[in-house]
């Protein structure tokens, strides 16, 4: 008797948590916001943006509706044609690029003044959970650890070999194979897509270091405090050229590809800000569909050559 009385008891518990768990869709009380991550850990659903903020917005939404600013986080170093410094301009609008369009463009949409908040790269993540910003735009690629510590945005650009790792060595050596690094120290920066291939791809090396930023790769593939570099291809490719007597090259006929689903560029935000990502998703949907965005790629990839870079 008293065992079914616990059971009764039990069984009302659990209907009473049904009851007033939050549905998909919906808010709960808990502050759910009814947006989640999928298997890879980044928001793919879309929110309705036509009418802007929805009324019952949560979390940092909810904070960007009631204080009408929206603060984004971006780095113009090593990122261009997203983000770059256009110094013909007053220095209070130098700040240029697709992805400076784009952060217009999601605070139009939400009906808020946009805020530049100019950061190195190494801080734009911490910054979010710091509240420094609401959102780091920044030619951001997924990681798994990104992923793990920040809510992500669906892919929004998809640059040809943008995504593809190579290895960064010293003019005069040698490397023909990922085996060859056998007994080298290999260096890639933290956190980054860059670092996750190696990881998976590299069976052997003396010691793995990792960089704050990919200037620290750089430099210490420069200082010789490593042996090779596990980097973005085309950024590599940019600093090459205008660097051109630091004595670095790439690898020769090594290029790795991720899996489709880390592929793109990525807005970031706090950990667990699932709606917020939800209408930066629905901005990606329309700048995508209007063709808006490969346009101000476009634009920004001319003047960028206008500018020398």
């Amino acid at each position: 008797m008293r065992k079914r009385s616990l059971f009764t008891v039990l069984g009302l518990m659990l209907a009473w948590i049904l009851a007033w768990s939050p549905l998909p869709g919906t808010a709960g009380a808990e502050g759910q916001s009814g947006w989640y991550e999928n298997e890879w850990n980044f928001v793919s659903d879309s929110m309705d943006i036509s009418q802007g903020i929805p009324k019952d917005a949560i979390g940092v939404l909810g904070k960007i509706q009631r204080t009408g600013v929206l603060r984004v986080a971006v780095d113009p170093r090593n990122a261009a044609p997203q983000v770059f410094l256009d110094t013909s301009r007053p220095a209070e609008d130098q700040l240029a690029g697709a992805d400076i369009q784009l952060a217009r463009m999601i605070a139009e949409r939400m009906g808020a003044e946009l805020r530049l908040i100019r950061l190195d790269s190494s801080q734009l993540l911490s910054a979010l959970t710091e509240d420094q910003c609401d959102l780091a735009l920044s030619a951001l690629v997924y990681t798994p650890g990104r992923a793990l510590s920040n809510t992500l945005s669906k892919g929004y650009y998809f640059p040809k070999d943008g995504d593809t790792v190579g290895i960064l060595i010293r003019e005069g050596d040698e490397i023909a194979s990922p085996e060859d690094l056998a007994g080298k120290v290999i260096i890639a920066q933290s956190n980054s897509l860059a670092e996750t291939i190696a990881v998976r791809l590299i069976p052997d090396y003396l010691e793995f270091r990792r960089a704050s930023s990919i200037q620290g790769v750089y430099e210490s593939m420069v200082r010789g405090k490593a042996d090779a570099g596990i980097v973005n291809i085309s950024t590599a490719e940019r600093y090459i050229r205008k660097n051109p007597r630091r004595g670095l090259k790439l690898v020769e006929g090594l290029r790795f590809s991720p899996d489709e689903s880390y592929l793109g560029y990525r807005v970031a935000a706090k950990k667990g800000e699932t709606q917020l990502i939800a209408f930066v998703n629905g901005v990606i949907d329309e700048a995508i569909r209007t063709g808006q965005y490969e346009a101000w790629v476009e634009e920004a990839a001319q003047r960028v050559s206008e500018l020398g870079f």
